[in-house]
């Protein structure tokens, strides 16, 4: 069974965000632990789930590195039905993550999910491996059918503004870029940006 943690706005929620974690951190990392509230304020219910590979590192298990993103997929189909199904959810589902977390998310949208589900959201979209922009990972995003947003930090070592403006991702994906956001949205030190501020705009 797929253990969810909620995330819920003051008052009723508008719309129902499954937020998957990254290769390395799990629903509790300060990412998705900032990620989750911003949207809360934004009048939407956020469920963060975890990946067995990172729920069993949790209870101690060995860090092993997170399978192919493929054996991934059923996992989060299998979210998606849990949070549908739990009174928390409420208006159209949206499927994201951060970094492999949206990888999947919008691998698993390669096909139809239901009437409920609307919509996918990457968040800081693992384009190709660090230093490696040779290696793109496009697939995901130009055979999505859902409408899919991905927020991107326009110095993200896994893909910046420069790299991915020049991608050919399909028609149904779109990208947004954080002012000199880095993988996890943070700007340098002397930048006009925020932290707070690039969250702010990415939970809009």
């Amino acid at each position: 069974m797929t253990e969810l943690r909620w995330n819920l706005p003051a008052a009723p929620a508008v719309a129902t965000v499954a937020l998957a974690h990254g290769a390395g951190a799990g629903w509790d990392a300060a990412f998705m632990t900032r990620m989750a509230e911003a949207l809360a304020v934004e009048g939407i219910a956020v469920a963060r789930f975890q990946f067995g590979y990172m729920a069993r590192r949790a209870e101690g298990g060995k860090a092993a590195p997170p399978p192919a993103a493929e054996r991934l997929v059923k996992e989060y189909r299998t979210a998606l039905e849990a949070i549908a199904a739990a009174p928390e959810a409420v208006g159209p589902i949206l499927a994201a993550g951060k970094s492999l977390g949206g990888r999947v998310a919008a691998m698993t949208a390669n096909e139809p999910l239901g009437d409920r589900v609307a919509g996918v959201i990457c968040l800081g979209y693992p384009f190709h491996p660090p230093g490696q922009p040779e290696l793109p990972r496009l697939a995901p995003l130009a055979n999505v059918v859902l409408p899919t947003l991905v927020l991107q930090g326009e110095r993200d070592e896994f893909g910046n503004r420069g790299e991915v403006e020049g991608y050919d991702i399909g028609t149904h994906a779109r990208v947004v870029f954080l002012e000199d956001g880095n993988h996890d949205f943070g700007p340098r030190g002397q930048s006009p940006a925020t932290l707070r501020g690039n969250i702010s705009l990415a939970a809009v």
